[in-house]
């Protein structure tokens, strides 16, 4: 099972876990592809669902997202509140980030939280195709949307 933290969930994600992805400061999320039967063990906390149609409601607290397949978020601005929203809470609960297919839309918007965790550009992308899917971010566009998300100085 996972590690015991202090806060709303009993446990955050255990890093081993399928579609686990670490980001650099040590918090867990998880990705995961919503065509797939749910996964064994405990539910998230917090579910972030990359949809073009409002996917409908959870037994936990969840965010839709409208970003169409293997298109980009509708609003980039509110992509970049629901992943603050989720930096903020996976220090302490367990939340999955999740699209049809678990691997476009969903490695763009982990590239993007890694950016937003500090890591740049390019190298979040390259992070998150080694630690999660090595096809995360499968378009051009998305590509070019998760390298340039986080403008230079907006992190200060």
């Amino acid at each position: 099972m996972g590690n015991s933290v202090p806060g709303k969930g009993e446990y955050v994600w255990d890093v081993d876990s399928p579609g686990a992805l670490q980001l650099p400061s040590g918090s867990v999320v998880r990705g995961r592809a919503l065509r797939d039967p749910m996964p064994d063990g405990p539910s998230p906390d917090l579910g972030v669902y990359l949809q073009g149609k409002d996917p409908g409601g959870f037994d936990w607290d969840s965010r839709w997202v409208r970003w169409p397949d293997f298109w980009l978020p509708s609003s980039s601005t509110e992509l970049e509140v629901v992943l603050r929203e989720v930096l903020r809470r996976c220090i302490t609960e367990r939340v999955e980030i999740a699209c049809t297919g678990g691997v476009g839309r969903t490695g763009t918007a982990l590239a993007c939280l890694v950016a937003l965790d500090g890591v740049p550009g390019s190298a979040a992308i390259d992070y998150v195709r080694r630690q999660y899917s090595h096809r995360a971010t499968e378009t051009p566009w998305q590509k070019r949307f998760a390298r340039t998300f986080v403008k230079p100085g907006s992190l200060l």
